[in-house]
């Protein structure tokens, strides 16, 4: 039985959305565009959506909304996607790693205030919390958590820190649409939140994001970073400010449409699958399932990840998996250790405990909407075969 690692949910209703556009004379900065904006808008309940081309570009334009800049400080975690510290890097500030909750794999938020406070008083108190190789501390300007696989972050906590401090959240709500914080949505709980639709997400346009938020001066921010730094108010070819090639195409932003007017049967369905996989994989003592916080109203599943327990080695799994032809994958390689944060930052092994922990744990199962019961099963029969 073949197996995918994950595969987009796509009807006949998104092909014919897609053709339209081809038969219309706007295949860029176009009617589509304005209604996705407006319905993911809608769904969230704020005010202003932006679309763009990417989640990784959404982040770097909150990055530069907050104002952070050369040598300047965001916290963030470095059990995630490489994208949400990249996207600092882009504007020369620097990410400051605080480890994660070893249940949810979300920043911890007691680690996020003490970070906090011995940043903003400077000194040796900061020192513990910079890179070996830039001890030489700019200002703090944002705090950017990632919920992780579909979770939330524990956003009250978060939000009390940003408010003591004059801080700025940014939500990486990529891999987490639909999902609900204390009966809240996920992408309503910052000053702006980002939305990620690559193929393998809860809803897809093929490549593209959304910027969420309800400050009227950051969407115009947004909407003119995104163009070449154009302003509503710009003539043709003239620009305000420096600015970037972030547009998101009508093409995808009709797909996008209606995703987004499936999204609650998407969600339902990853569920489903979910279900699932807890079911069948309750009684292997050398796994451990994805666990909910009690904060956690809504979980919109973006990866089954499970964890691999000693004495089974988790990269062994994997390989037998692979021979039996079933895919796999271990998620997240801690950021710290990727090769260029330890060459530019000095990283070492041990520096975030459980981050590292549960990268050497974690493994990403084959996870998708359109994903059967069968395949489900044959998946587990053959990490039943894997485990010792």
């Amino acid at each position: 039985m073949s197996v995918p690692m994950s595969a987009p949910d796509i009807t006949e209703a998104e092909i014919q959305a897609v053709q339209q556009v081809l038969h219309t004379s706007y295949l860029s900065i176009g009617p589509q565009i304005k209604a996705f904006e407006q319905a993911m808008a809608d769904y969230v309940g704020l005010p202003h959506a932006v679309g763009v081309n990417s989640g990784t570009s959404g982040l770097h334009l909150c990055c530069i909304a907050t104002g952070a800049r050369d040598g300047d400080l965001v916290i963030t975690t470095p059990f995630s996607f490489i994208a949400s510290a990249n996207s600092i890097l882009y504007e020369r500030a620097i990410p400051i790693f605080v480890d994660v909750d070893p249940v949810t794999g979300n920043i911890d938020p007691q680690l996020v205030a003490e970070a906090a406070s011995d940043l903003m008083r400077g000194g040796t108190a900061a020192r513990r919390w910079m890179p070996r190789r830039h001890n030489a501390p700019g200002m703090l300007r944002a705090i950017m958590p990632v919920h992780a696989f579909g979770q939330p972050a524990d956003m009250d906590p978060i939000n009390a820190v940003a408010a003591e401090y004059g801080l700025h959240v940014i939500e990486d709500a990529c891999e987490a649409i639909g999902s609900m914080y204390k009966g809240r949505m996920a992408g309503t709980l910052s000053d702006a939140a980002v939305f990620a639709f690559y193929p393998n997400k809860q809803m897809t346009t093929g490549e593209g994001g959304m910027i969420v938020t309800h400050r009227d001066d950051w969407a115009s921010l947004f909407r003119s970073l995104r163009n070449q730094g154009r302003d509503v108010f710009d003539a043709w070819l003239n620009h305000t400010r420096l600015g970037y090639n972030y547009r998101l195409d009508e093409m995808s932003a009709a797909l996008g449409v209606v995703q987004l007017q499936r999204i609650e049967e998407l969600i339902a369905r990853r569920a489903q699958v979910a279900a699932w996989y807890n079911e069948q994989l309750a009684d292997l003592e050398l796994v451990e399932r994805p666990q909910l916080s009690p904060y956690t109203t809504r979980m919109s599943w973006f990866v089954y990840v499970i964890r691999i327990l000693p004495p089974a080695d988790r990269n062994t799994v994997m390989r037998r998996l692979a021979d039996a032809g079933i895919p796999s994958r271990p998620y997240f390689t801690p950021i710290h250790l990727q090769p260029f944060y330890r060459e530019q930052f000095g990283y070492e092994p041990g520096d975030f405990p459980v981050t590292e922990r549960l990268g050497n744990l974690s493994l990403a199962l084959p996870f998708s909407s359109v994903m059967r019961e069968e395949q489900v099963t044959e998946v587990v029969h053959h990490l039943r075969a894997a485990l010792p």
